[in-house]
């Protein structure tokens, strides 16, 4: 007896049975057909997974089980993944709150795909940190590599190195055109940096504008400075912009700006290019109650603390680049490009530019979940 038998004998039934209760109608018809196509591919599948458990060789397979196995196999075996691919994504800033989602975002990838990855990195923008790890990853033997291309040239010698080993190079959250990286996954940076200089001009009419940013130079937060910078210029407004260097560690970047704030009580306006400069000048804002003054503020990213100060309307906005997906899209990509042995999964991908001011950050502030680094668990919760 076939392992269709009984599935076919079961069908006979319910066909008898449907005939036996009704007249045959087009109705009948179909819905038989329907349930018949369902049964016999479902039990193909169980089949197929039975085999399988069973130890039935690859030799021995028979047609119509190939067939079972592909209408009833599961994710690793849609791929042709025998053995699990380990990635590893290089970063900056390792242990940055702005990064929680990206981490979650690689895991759940990871998860869904049956992968692994590794975090690792420098923990305050350490370019030589970054190359070492990069190179550990690739005679470590890696199946591919995100890397956040914070610098115009150190990760040229490493990337080649990898793609020459036959190891995919993507870049995540800062790119680096020069670098032979095969795409790149975050936002359009310049072009965001455009977008908050058109904000500043229309909050401030005229004076001095605090630009505050963590590492100049920084190849994931430099060309924002500079889009600002273009717009204001070209704006032909009264405005004039400082720049100021605040550090890549959040209390260093609230002590600077909060110096800042001491020695220059006429600024008009507080505005940043980074999560921790973000956050750092929105507590300062609150501190000295610049609010009052009419001075304005904002920046980027999301943060516990710039969700909920941005509510308290003590800044005027942020944009939200989705960290989540540059995590689980560089995972999703490398797994795909290995998958398919370099024909596909490649792409470069704007994971976006989202204002957020105090009405709409309040959907962020009444939920918590992974998306956003503010849970652990799975899906969304209320707050």
């Amino acid at each position: 007896m076939s392992e269709l038998d009984p599935v076919h004998d079961a069908l006979e039934r319910l066909e008898w049975a449907d005939a036996k209760a009704q007249e045959e109608t087009p109705a009948t018809r179909w819905r038989a057909m329907t349930r018949r196509t369902a049964l016999t591919g479902g039990a193909a599948g169980i089949a197929a997974a039975m085999l399988t458990a069973c130890g039935s060789s690859k030799t021995g397979t028979s047609k119509a089980t190939a067939t079972a196995a592909a209408q009833g196999s599961s994710g690793g075996a849609v791929f042709a993944e025998d053995s699990k691919l380990k990635f590893v994504l290089v970063n900056h800033v390792t242990t940055n709150p702005f990064f929680v989602p990206t981490k979650y975002g690689a895991e759940d990838a990871c998860k869904l795909l049956g992968c692994s990855y590794q975090w690792t990195g420098s923990e305050n923008a350490n370019v030589n940190e970054m190359v070492n790890a990069m190179n550990t990853a690739i005679t470590g033997g890696a199946n591919g590599i995100g890397v956040c291309l914070v610098d115009k040239r150190a990760f040229n010698a490493p990337t080649d190195a990898a793609l020459k080993a036959k190891i995919p190079v993507v870049a995540y959250n800062a790119d680096e055109v020069s670098n032979a990286r095969l795409c790149y996954i975050g936002q359009d940076l310049f072009v965001s940096g455009q977008e908050m200089g058109k904000r500043i001009i229309e909050l401030v009419p005229s004076g001095d504008v605090a630009l505050f940013i963590a590492t100049p130079g920084s190849s994931n937060i430099q060309p924002r400075i500079d889009g600002a910078q273009d717009v204001i210029k070209k704006s032909g407004k009264g405005i004039t912009p400082h720049v100021i260097a605040t550090g890549a560690a959040v209390p260093a970047e609230l002590s600077v700006i909060d110096s800042y704030a001491t020695g220059h009580p006429d600024t008009k306006g507080y505005f940043a290019v980074d999560a921790g400069s973000t956050q750092s000048l929105a507590q300062t804002i609150q501190k000295h109650s610049l609010r009052e003054k009419g001075v304005k503020g904002g920046g980027y990213d999301l943060t516990p603390v710039t969700q909920k100060l941005l509510a308290a309307d003590q800044i005027d906005f942020t944009i939200d680049q989705q960290p989540y997906l540059q995590g689980f899209i560089p995972i999703l990509q490398l797994f795909m490009y290995q998958a398919s042995g370099g024909l596909s999964g490649i792409a470069d991908t704007n994971t976006g530019l989202k204002f957020l001011d105090k009405t709409t950050v309040a959907d962020y502030n009444n939920t918590k979940s992974r998306y956003e680094g503010t849970s652990s668990a799975a899906g969304v919760t209320k707050a």
